[in-house]
């Protein structure tokens, strides 16, 4: 049987600064409301997941980040659709900016704390891994 879910490419900037991470909560009424995520979003056609990643943060959090190296990728299955995410080692550009509402700046420490969709497993593991 032939799987009907749209396939959907997203791009993740995983932004750091220091030990600490910049993390949104998905809003209710969202797919996966109230879990906890990097900014990120849909790839548009024609651009490279790297620039996505770039636009989408300043989009979502008003911050300029800069790509420092991809981190290793992952495809994940949801009732809703196919999700192959593209994540990358981001730094703001100012650290001293604020970020936008709804995102918060987390320690390396406490990113096991928050709720993330299941797609961030092997990255959260790989990011708290001592």
């Amino acid at each position: 049987m032939a799987d009907n879910r749209p396939q959907v490419v997203v791009a993740v900037a995983v932004v750091r600064s220091g030990d600490r991470f910049l993390i949104g909560q998905r809003p209710p009424g969202s797919k996966l409301a109230g879990l906890w995520e990097f900014p990120g979003g849909k790839v548009e056609p024609g651009e490279s997941a790297a620039d996505a990643a770039i636009r989408e943060c300043l989009e979502e959090t008003n911050l300029a980040v800069r790509i420092v190296a991809p981190l290793p990728g992952r495809r994940q299955t949801y009732d809703h659709a196919t999700i192959e995410l593209h994540f990358f080692d981001c730094e703001p550009l100012d650290p001293s900016q604020p970020a936008a509402d709804g995102y918060r700046w987390v320690e390396r420490s406490q990113l096991n704390s928050y709720e993330f969709p299941a797609g961030n497993s092997e990255l959260l593991a790989h990011l708290t891994r001592p």
